[in-house]
């Protein structure tokens, strides 16, 4: 084995193993950071929409699409409607629902911890009557076999205020509960005299009895004092003609009364998520409609829920800037880096200023920790009896000479140079001692130099 010593400009092992430790705390603590401070977000969400062949459904549909195109899973769950889906948001049983305006209070959401990604379209009443029983007053009514949906779609509690302001008990009805589906067929099939239910125009259910021969739409022709009496709605109309130019259907306008659909979350639903929604939201409803002109919706307004801030921020200053240029999960890589990038900063400062001594005390850990072994040849030296001297100073040197084989074999950065030959000058003054104390050798003045010049090197 060469004796040769290696000398290097730089240790990058040393470097490695003093700052490794560093390294790992502070990469474990980022990830922390990252993955507990400032989570990704979820790849599955539960979405509240509404009855089969409703609008709520077929929107739920489209918004499922949407965020498949970000690998994202939206479950669609149906429900009765508006209530039920505020009940489920309640629960935590959904992490977002389609609600109708009107259905809770802004102090309740707010209690509940609700929030809106806001309004996505107008949502009319329709009241569909068979022609032999067809009503053109709401206080006409009275006696008929009418069907308002189960309580939980919001819409029996919206008629009712209705019919108070007519002054038509609900009690001098006969009231239905079906879902819009089985009413429907019902209405067809003459066991009830009229259906109503809310919902855009988009819904299969409506599309289809608006063309069906024998069936009659109300004209609620003081939509606008309705409007006025109850907040939560508005007086839209339909155009003649909208659903078939050609067949001239409707033949006529139709005034309606609308309260808006909503998107509803609770307020801890992941805030990329919030932004993912309300941009598919402008996608699917920021076009021309029946009741609404290009880029009306979505809106901040026509809800009483607490818009979320993300939402706001969309409505105020378009998507975020870099999903405009990248891909989400890219995007929300990148703003999420801010957060590591404070961890880092903390913790990279103070630890930055332990790691350049601890790299200091590595390198010279490797000739200090001879010093002991050259204590201990001198501590027996002083303990030899006079008798074995001989023999203990033979031993002595044979261990001088191992230490020194060693300690050339040594690599140490240039730096470092000055305490290594330091360490050599120490071991040959040692030497110098042992061989002086030996019978028969007295101090030579080559020892003695040694010696002084040992002294001078500590």
């Amino acid at each position: 084995m060469s004796n040769i010593r290696k000398f290097t400009r730089f240790s990058f092992g040393d470097l490695v193993a003093t700052a490794g430790p560093t390294v790992i705390v502070i990469a474990v603590l980022c990830a922390v950071a990252y993955l507990v401070v400032d989570p990704a977000p979820p790849r599955q969400v539960l979405l509240a929409t509404g009855q089969e062949n409703s609008a709520y459904e077929e929107f739920g549909k489209q918004y499922a699409a949407a965020l498949a195109k970000h690998d994202i899973k939206v479950t669609l769950q149906r429900s009765l409607g508006s209530q039920e889906n505020l009940q489920r948001l309640n629960d935590g049983k959904v992490d977002i629902a389609f609600v109708q305006s009107g259905s809770t209070e802004e102090a309740e959401a707010r209690r509940k911890g609700l929030v809106s990604l806001g309004s996505l379209f107008t949502e009319p009443v329709w009241l569909f009557m068979r022609e032999p029983v067809a009503v053109t007053k709401l206080s006409d009514l009275k006696g008929k076999k009418i069907n308002l949906g189960p309580e939980g779609t919001g819409v029996p509690k919206l008629l009712r205020k209705v019919l108070e302001l007519n002054g038509v008990e609900p009690s001098e009805l006969t009231i239905g509960t079906l879902e819009n589906t089985p009413a429907t067929v019902e209405l067809l099939e003459g066991r009830i005299d009229a259906l109503v239910f809310s919902s855009g125009p988009e819904a299969p259910l409506v599309q289809m009895l608006l063309q069906t021969p024998g069936i009659r739409l109300f004209d609620f022709t003081q939509a606008e004092a309705y409007a006025r009496r109850l907040p939560f709605v508005t007086h839209v109309v339909l155009p003649r003609g909208i659903v078939d130019v050609g067949r001239d259907i409707p033949s006529q306008d139709y005034h309606l009364i609308a309260p808006t659909a909503t998107l509803v979350a609770r307020d801890d639903l992941h805030p990329a998520l919030v932004d993912l929604f309300v941009q598919a939201a402008s996608q699917i409803h920021g076009g021309t409609g029946w009741f609404q002109t290009q880029g009306q919706f979505p809106s901040a307004r026509f809800t009483e829920i607490p818009v979320a801030r993300e939402a706001q921020k969309f409505y105020k200053d378009g998507p975020p800037l870099l999903q405009r240029y990248m891909s989400f999960w890219l995007a929300n890589l990148l703003d999420r880096m801010w957060v590591v990038v404070v961890a880092l900063a903390a913790l990279w400062i103070p630890l930055s200023k332990v790691v350049p001594p601890l790299y200091v005390w590595r390198i010279k850990s490797r000739v200090y920790r001879w010093y002991g072994q050259l204590r201990t040849v001198e501590q027996e030296l002083d303990a030899a009896p006079a008798k074995d001297r001989a023999e203990v100073c033979a031993g002595l040197l044979k261990r001088l000479d191992e230490i020194e084989a060693m300690v050339n074999r040594i690599s140490i950065p240039l730096a470092f140079a000055d305490a290594l030959y330091g360490l050599r000058s120490h071991i040959n003054f040692v030497r110098q001692r042992v061989r002086a104390a030996a019978p028969g050798q007295p101090e030579a003045p080559a020892a003695a130099a040694a010696e002084a010049e040992a002294s001078q090197a500590v």
